[in-house]
């Protein structure tokens, strides 16, 4: 099976380094290529063709973010996984409105690296679960007012996406609520056509600028 191409952006060479060296142990990956700076990061996806970039917020010459969102114009079949130390909640709605599909911390361990890029291959998404606290936060401070031609939820509904909020999966939601993990998937998809959403983390994006008071 092919390896899992994977580019790194990092100024902070002992930290890339490491990662590096710690992801290149790791059977099925393979680290292509590691730059340091925004633009040069542009320029080794173009020769590198990587399934992933794996990247720094604050990069020099283009900062990560910005990096991210021409990465996405241009390829929107890569994956882009934010590692940061940034926790704010401003940094991680503008990661989430250019569409990378994971958001991590550099104080979260190893194996939650290794998880987000496992779901992120898998074509899922991830954000750390240290951030969840305070995207149910943003639920109740941002604007309570829904979208006139969305749908409204059911109390059930209501209660799945609290607990996807919470960072459970679905198989922990569905032992939550006492139901099977298929139904949790049925409320999934029922609460994405209501919302015109189509992943979960575009179910969190929807939250963090609309607010849900039902949350509360």
């Amino acid at each position: 099976m092919q390896p899992y191409r994977l580019l790194l952006a990092e100024d902070h060479i002992i930290f890339r380094e490491l990662i590096k060296r710690s992801l290149k142990e790791i059977p099925g990956l393979e680290v292509v290529g590691e730059v340091s700076d925004g633009r040069e990061l542009l320029e080794s996806v173009e020769s590198l063709n990587p399934h992933m970039v794996i990247l720094d917020i604050g990069l020099p010459s283009l900062s990560g973010l910005d990096a991210a969102k021409k990465i996405k114009e241009k390829h929107p079949g890569i994956k882009i996984l934010l590692l940061t130390m940034y926790k704010s909640r401003d940094h991680l709605a503008r990661a989430l409105e250019v569409g990378v599909d994971g958001y991590l911390l550099k104080e979260d361990a190893f194996k939650d690296l290794l998880t987000a890029i496992g779901l992120i291959r898998a074509g899922k998404s991830y954000i750390s679960k240290l951030l969840h606290q305070q995207m149910l936060e943003r639920f109740v401070q941002k604007s309570r007012n829904k979208p006139s031609n969305s749908k409204p939820l059911s109390p059930r509904e209501i209660e799945v996406l609290k607990y996807l909020a919470e960072g459970k999966s679905s198989k922990e939601i569905a032992a939550s609520l006492l139901i099977s993990e298929s139904t949790v998937r049925i409320h999934l998809r029922n609460i994405k056509k209501k919302l015109f959403t189509k992943t979960n983390v575009d179910l969190v994006r929807y939250a963090l600028k609309h607010g849900y008071a039902s949350l509360t």
